[in-house]
């Protein structure tokens, strides 16, 4: 909808979803520190526009929810019908939800399936074949470490984060031989509204080492653009990914159960 800036024989326009807080918004100013237009998407449009008035390139901003059936065709069709060619799409957009699968609303669990998982799918198929065709450019997915453990008591978001860990490493090795970089971020803990939304603030996981979002977001933009396949922004992080890959899967469940309680 709004729109600021001249777009005029720029090719390197970055796509963010859920950018209207978090780490969606910081990745959109990491990425405006280094030149690129940007096409901002969320829900929130006031917060958008807010965004694309503080940054120093030329701003898209198209609303959408992408738990909405057909909502990332239709973001992609929007994008198209202004005459942007995408060179980087970054799929952030998710949520978490904390409690049992047997208890948490089914119609929650079912929208957050297609924000995490359906939308950044979808929105993959769609932008890849151009990339492919120009022979640049590049996908950005925000998954995050819990990709590496089962996750009682969020046992769906967990698993969301699963496949798109999974999903981008595949599309790193299908895409790399055509010039196009997939990545995926696997932050842990980071200071956001999504523990308030999620109800997560005073689980273990969330009461000792959190990140600054400018911090993930700079480490993502820079691991992506430097051509990598994952993404583990900090050291705690890190250590704690080796730690779930040498556990054995009996122990990191009962781990996983213990910081998610």
């Amino acid at each position: 909808m709004a729109e600021n800036g001249d777009r005029r024989g720029d090719a390197r326009w970055t796509l963010v979803t859920g950018a209207s807080s978090g780490i969606g918004a910081e990745i959109a100013r990491a990425f405006a520190r280094r030149g690129r237009p940007l096409v901002l998407s969320a829900r929130r449009v006031d917060r958008l526009e807010a965004l694309a008035a503080d940054l120093p390139v030329p701003v898209a901003v198209i609303p959408a929810d992408l738990a909405a059936p057909g909502a990332a065709e239709g973001l992609i069709a929007a994008v198209a019908a202004r005459g942007i060619p995408l060179h980087t799409l970054v799929n952030n957009a998710g949520f978490g939800l904390r409690g049992r699968l047997s208890a948490l609303p089914a119609q929650d669990q079912t929208e957050m399936v297609a924000v995490n998982v359906t939308a950044p799918t979808v929105l993959s198929r769609l932008v890849l074949p151009g990339l492919i065709a120009r022979r640049s450019g590049g996908i950005l997915n925000v998954a995050s470490v819990v990709a590496y453990l089962p996750g009682p008591n969020m046992a769906a978001y967990y698993a969301s984060k699963a496949y798109l860990l999974s999903l981008s490493e595949a599309l790193y090795e299908e895409a790399r031989p055509h010039g196009v970089t997939v990545t995926a971020v696997c932050p842990g803990a980071t200071a956001t509204e999504f523990s308030e939304r999620a109800d997560v603030g005073g689980a273990k996981r969330f009461t000792g080492n959190v990140m600054a979002p400018d911090a993930v977001a700079e480490a993502a933009v820079a691991g992506h653009l430097a051509g990598r396949a994952v993404v583990i922004p900090g050291a705690a992080n890190r250590a704690a990914v080796i730690g779930a890959r040498l556990m054995p899967r009996w122990l990191s469940r009962k781990v996983a159960a213990r910081l998610q309680g």
